[in-house]
């Protein structure tokens, strides 16, 4: 099938891209920019809901809560915006190295198969060796509500920590270990069915009481408000130049590009390394987004490897969603609590061009590894720090993780419309585009030093991606038909033009409405009364098979052995 005709302009997306580009380099001249709606997935998406609903977001969104549902955001269309800035950097970086590059091409579409490449991966890995791909379930959240009805979200990464918290609450060790695998999984499945009896000890607590089991066990526990408003609105990321030093080699610049535009030499960071001491979601994505753009990523890894990498399902032997992050990363072994793992990252960061890591706070500092330390060696660094919180909270944050930066950046509150309890998505949204972000701002710090010849610091946080996903000043409110419809066989979304006429929907469909069709005939019988409608992806297997998304998805293959986004930009 061919690919859809660029012609649509999205405005959130573009005006994420524009402010990103503002801050990346005041003043001074990047790329060329398109963005437009579905990109090369073949279908007709005129807005962000169709998006989400054709890409899976709805589908992943929807698992904790028994259904496909839209995010109340934008977040398609944000994320977007964010790759649009990439490619505009990274268009600037590599004609100041050389490259004849003029324009960098984005859409939503690809924003939103980049957001659920995880989930995407599991979905499709090849190997039958672990649990099938959760189910949704109507009771998935993690939030939970009080005896004197506030909504709370708890978080910790520590199962002493957690067994002790619900000792406090009079629940017996047992029945506390049974929600630690979900809780802790909720990260990799979207959905989290504490046993019955967990929530229920909440219920029968204060919010005080909560407060304090947590402060007396390390527990992490947040309020979860019902203001959309971010609680503090940081600058994306945050660029402290390096000591003024020339570089102390020259940047190396990439063969000139051959007659395949996409091979690794004509990429804009081609001959550049970056060096990443990551785990989990954020620190990797952002690597891997630069290994993307061509630059050569070296991973530091402690003894025997990341644990995440055996984290099931698996595909060639390693974690489906392990290599959706981390693919294409060459490995180093290196035990950073000892000075001879700490001598290995000293020695790959004096030979690299970026360094990046979300170590807790302090923990940079305490290990002789911050931005001063490694610069000393190769003043040229860009050093890179994604952090939960950064100094937002001051000197001692919650645990720095996804869902504690939706509650306090106000996103438990925006992504669910008015007539639901506020909760944060178990999609990890801040997560995705916390990495995006940081890339970014690794990106305009590669660019300055293309003018400057100066290293810098880059501080970057899951806050400040949070802060960049505009939301209205109250929770929004939808009808019936704002949620997808079920059908004889899956799920329809009404476009903008049916939803605005429920009447002519009636007419259309009877009393029985679409459930005695197929979304197929659904889709065709509005279609031809001028009513568009996207049908919902919910099995992202099949998503993967659809060609429709033949352009946009590449097939699981021996190497890979799960199905993955192509690159979200294309270069001219």
């Amino acid at each position: 099938m061919t690919p859809s005709p660029r012609t649509d302009v999205p405005a959130v997306a573009t005006t994420i891209a524009d402010r990103l580009l503002r801050h990346t380099a005041p003043g001074a001249r990047v790329g060329r920019h398109t963005i437009d709606r579905a990109g090369p997935v073949a279908m007709d998406l005129p807005d962000e809901r169709a998006v989400q609903a054709a890409c899976g977001l709805m589908h992943v969104h929807g698992r904790a809560t028994g259904g496909p549902v839209p995010l109340a955001v934008d977040y398609a269309s944000v994320v977007a915006g964010v790759l649009a800035a990439q490619g505009a950097t990274a268009v600037a970086i590599g004609r100041a190295r050389g490259l004849g590059l003029r324009e960098a091409r984005t859409s939503v579409a690809q924003g939103a198969l980049l957001a659920v490449g995880q989930y995407l991966a599991a979905a499709t890995a090849g190997e039958d060796d672990g649990p099938p791909e959760p189910r949704v379930c109507a009771g998935g959240l993690a939030t939970l509500d009080t005896c004197d009805g506030v909504r709370v979200e708890l978080e910790t990464l520590d199962p002493p920590a957690w067994r002790e918290f619900w000792a406090r609450l009079d629940v017996p060790p047992a029945l506390a270990g049974r929600g630690w695998l979900p809780f802790q999984q909720r990260f990799a499945t979207a959905v989290c069915p504490l046993p019955d009896e967990l929530r229920e000890a909440v219920r029968r607590r204060t919010s005080a009481e909560l407060r304090a089991a947590a402060g007396d066990t390390g527990v992490s526990l947040l309020v979860v408000g019902s203001d959309p408003a971010p609680a503090v609105r940081p600058d994306p990321w945050r660029l402290t130049p390096a000591p003024d030093a020339r570089l102390r080699r020259p940047v190396p610049a990439p063969a000139p590009p051959g007659p395949d535009a996409g091979t690794a030499s004509s990429l804009p960071l081609a001959g550049l390394r970056v060096v990443e001491s990551t785990r989990r979601v954020q620190g990797p994505l952002a690597g891997h987004v630069l290994r993307i753009l061509g630059a050569e990523v070296i991973r530091i890894e402690p003894p025997g490897g990341d644990p995440m990498r055996w984290l099931p399902p698996l595909a060639g032997g390693t974690s489906a969603r392990f290599t959706a992050l981390n693919a294409g990363k060459r490995v180093v072994e290196a035990d950073i609590t000892t000075g001879q793992g700490r001598d290995t990252v000293r020695a790959l960061a004096a030979e690299a061009d970026v360094f990046v890591h979300n170590w807790a706070p302090g923990k940079a500092a305490r290990l002789g590894l911050d931005a001063a330390d490694l610069s000393a060696a190769r003043p040229a660094l860009v050093y890179a720090w994604a952090s939960g919180f950064g100094d937002a909270l001051g000197d001692r944050p919650p645990l720095g993780t996804d869902y504690l930066a939706q509650v306090h950046g106000g996103l438990a509150a925006a992504v669910r419309p008015a007539d639901e309890p506020p909760a944060p998505s178990l999609m990890t949204l801040t997560d995705v585009l916390g990495g995006l972000v940081c890339a970014q701002g690794v990106l305009a710090a590669l660019a300055a030093r293309e003018r400057t010849g100066r290293g810098c610091r880059v501080d970057s946080s899951l806050m400040s991606a949070a802060a960049l996903v505009p939301r209205p000043a109250h929770r929004v409110r939808w009808t019936a038909l704002d949620r997808p419809l079920r059908t004889a066989d899956g799920h329809l979304y009404l476009g903008a033009e049916a939803r605005a006429h429920p009447d002519a929907v009636h007419r259309l469909f009877g009393p029985a409405g679409l459930a005695a069709l197929t979304t197929a005939e659904c889709a065709g019988r509005l279609a031809a009364a001028g009513l568009p409608a996207t049908p919902v992806h919910t099995d992202l297997a099949a998503l993967a098979d659809d060609p429709a998304f033949e352009a946009a998805v590449a097939p699981s293959d021996p190497v890979v052995g799960h199905a993955r986004p192509h690159a979200p930009w294309e270069f001219a």
